[in-house]
């Protein structure tokens, strides 16, 4: 254990409440072992989700549960800008494991309205995106742009890793390939490839490969 961690901040507490006589104390600790559990809760979540990401089959029910732990315990702590992005991913398993597009809408807003008041650009980004691919499901297409554009305008604003500026790029050559631009759908294809290629992306260059196939 490195001399600051959890475990030994919550021992801390234990000793000093019961040896020294503090036993208000307690509630640190509780408040301590609370923040690790919301993080190792949204941690899990989040490779749960890669797992399903990976054959989009069987979906692990400990996924959704996990998210609303960290929603609950982020929120709890007052650690607004975790409960920004916990409750974006509360959102995101509800769209994208388990196909509810309803039940996904509330959450992306709220994690986009509390993101954009705390500047947190990066999680803002993620919540419009998802958002832009619920106006594509209903025919919204316009609005379904706007959003897209806005994912990947926050993205490079903020300096995002590469693959995800790439996989920003994706839905907007989606988009313009409906719309019949072969032109600029290839461009943007072809800008996504290159930044995810540069940047050892594999995932998003499978990603790209099968939206030009259509899905």
């Amino acid at each position: 254990m490195s001399r600051d961690s959890w475990q030994l901040r919550a021992a801390r507490c234990y000793d000093d409440a019961t040896f020294g006589g503090r036993p208000e104390l307690v509630v640190d600790g509780e408040l301590e072992l609370e923040m690790v559990e919301a993080d190792l809760a949204f941690a899990r979540g989040k490779l749960l989700h890669a797992r399903f990401l990976d054959s989009r089959e069987n979906p692990d029910e400990r996924e959704l549960p996990l998210f609303e732990r960290a929603v609950e315990l982020y929120g709890k702590l007052d650690d607004r800008a975790k409960l920004a992005n916990a409750l974006f991913w509360v959102g995101c398993c509800h769209q994208v494991v388990l196909d509810d597009e309803s039940a996904a809408l509330d959450y992306f807003h709220a994690s986009y309205d509390l993101a954009a008041e705390l500047g947190e650009d990066l999680i803002r980004s993620f919540a419009v995106r998802h958002l832009g691919f619920a106006a594509l499901s209903t025919g919204e297409l316009e609005l379904a742009e706007t959003r897209f554009a806005e994912s990947l305008r926050l993205r490079r604003e903020v300096g995002a890793p590469p693959a995800a500026v790439a996989a920003a790029i994706i839905p907007l050559a989606v988009l313009a390939d409906q719309r019949g631009d072969q032109r600029l759908a290839e461009e943007l294809f072809a800008e996504a490839h290159r930044i995810a290629e540069d940047n050892g992306a594999v995932g998003v260059l499978g990603w790209i490969d099968r939206a030009r196939a259509g899905f």
